[in-house]
């Protein structure tokens, strides 16, 4: 099992930085990939970006050279920089675990025009 919970969300201007954080607890060295992701208003929910325990990583095409993705032992972060309108969206901590998915509750990132 394993436990997460997220934190760092809120509102922001367009062109600002906001850094996500999540802790993860519980057989969190079981981990394979940790990942981020992301639910807009009305859209289903997509990848944001993941990273593997060996530091590979993978971004989504509209966030690519924006966001930074990262990971250090049982914690990860996403660094967002240059914020749009169009990344505001419940922003989910996601832990995969010999390919089962464990979930944090979300945090609120809300960028302003």
């Amino acid at each position: 099992q394993v436990q997460l919970v997220e934190s760092g969300g809120g509102l922001v201007q367009a062109g600002g930085s906001l850094r996500l954080s999540c802790a993860a607890s519980g057989s969190f060295f079981s981990i394979n990939v940790m990942g981020w992701y992301r639910q807009g208003p009305g859209k289903q929910r997509e990848l944001v970006a993941t990273i593997t325990t060996g530091g590979s990583t993978k971004y989504a095409d509209s966030v690519k050279g924006r966001f930074t993705i990262s990971r250090d032992k049982n914690l990860e972060y996403l660094q967002m920089n240059s914020l749009k309108p169009e990344d505001t969206a419940v922003y989910y901590c996601n832990a995969r675990v010999w390919g089962k998915d464990y979930w944090g509750q979300g945090t609120q990132v809300t960028v302003s025009s």
